[in-house]
């Protein structure tokens, strides 16, 4: 499914202020957050649709690239093959910690994390790599290189040293929060001393310094399905930052670049490309071979009388999408010769005489021109 208009997504119009970009990515969070909607696979897709489009519509440099330019302009905006953003957007979307946002919809504990010191997810990860057009046509395996963060493994992800322990944060007395008054309303944030936790580490664990995490460099093979367009990304579950205190670890996810071919082009799935044919081959037909993309030689009938820029098609020939293969075009480019041979310009001649050539030619419908 190709990809949806920023501003589409957002339900907004081109130009809208910031205040309303942030207005509306909020509105679809709460609608579509995956804590909200724990067992449905649409409403995950739509709330990630709306962080993806918050991201770029959010940063001036990238809403500028993208209003110019598509998706285009945006795509590697992150700074490069080996880029890694963490989706914190959300969080500084609501400011502090996210459960403590949902906690007043849904009354606490609906969030990745209580403020009790429930588990949270680590951070996603992000990995830019491109790949040439044939890898994505037909699909490949990719080995990735990058770093993230894992579990410790001395203190076994508690940050505490052996023998220690935690105990009950001083400033928000173990609830992770903090609440202030401000008239009628009770405002909750994120206790600043155990970073909502509720708990605080004895003495820290001398590998992780209390972090419970550690950074670690590791390879792995990524699979690029067949039919991969340009500008999709593809989701690594568990292979992003591991999360505190043994929890979760967060995803990676893959974006695809695709780089241009030499001499075809992709449209859905169907592959265009285009070959010459010299004035007697089309005036006459003949039968050439043609090399398609995945380097196999079929035979292309040209039927006599075609014309500069008529269109041949090759049935599933194209590109493999879910189990099928679209169709492969092949474009005639009539050439003239720039050069004769003094034979050569004797038969033309007998050949205008013969045909007994327009001096003055009507004009061709426009109509005409767009059929062909």
């Amino acid at each position: 499914m190709a990809k949806r208009d920023y501003y589409e997504v957002l339900g907004l119009q081109k130009g809208a202020p910031k205040d309303e970009i942030k207005k509306a990515y909020r509105k679809m969070a709460v609608k579509y957050h995956p804590d909200k909607n724990p067992d449905s696979k649409e409403a995950e897709e739509k709330f990630k649709e709306a962080t993806e489009a918050y991201e770029i519509l959010a940063d001036d440099q990238k809403r500028a690239a993208y209003d110019q330019f598509g998706f285009a302009g945006v795509d590697g905006m992150s700074g490069g093959q080996h880029d890694f953003s963490n989706f914190r957007g959300f969080e500084d979307l609501f400011g502090g910690d996210i459960s403590d946002f949902f906690g007043s919809f849904f009354g606490g504990g609906h969030g990745r994390r209580s403020g009790g010191g429930g588990p949270r997810h680590g951070a996603n990860l992000r990995y830019d790599i491109e790949i040439p057009f044939k890898d994505a046509v037909f699909g490949t395996k990719v080995e990735i290189a990058y770093s993230r963060q894992v579990s410790c493994t001395v203190c076994g992800g508690s940050g505490a040293e052996s023998g220690s322990g935690k105990k009950v944060c001083p400033t928000c007395g173990g609830s992770g929060q903090i609440r202030q008054s401000a008239g009628f309303f009770s405002l909750a944030s994120t206790c600043h001393t155990c970073g909502g936790d509720g708990s605080v580490i004895e003495r820290p664990c001398k590998e992780c310094g209390g972090a419970g995490t550690v950074k670690k460099h590791q390879k792995i093979m990524v699979t690029i399905p067949s039919g991969v367009e340009n500008g999709r990304r593809i989701a690594i579950r568990s292979q992003g930052d591991a999360g505190p205190n043994g929890a979760p670890c967060g995803d990676l996810y893959v974006f695809i670049r695709v780089k241009p071919h030499e001499f075809f082009e992709r449209s859905g799935a169907d592959l265009y490309c285009a070959i010459p044919v010299t004035i007697t081959q089309a005036a006459l037909g003949c039968e050439l071979q043609v090399t398609t993309l995945d380097d196999k030689i079929v035979k292309v009938k040209i039927p006599a009388g075609s014309q500069n820029g008529k269109l041949l098609r090759l049935r599933e020939e194209g590109v493999p999408v879910a189990g099928r293969r679209g169709d492969f075009y092949i474009k005639l480019i009539v050439r003239i010769p720039e050069k004769l041979s003094k034979k050569s310009r004797e038969l033309l001649e007998a050949f205008a005489k013969l045909e007994g050539e327009n001096k003055k030619p009507n004009l061709i419908p426009l109509a005409e021109l767009a059929a062909d």
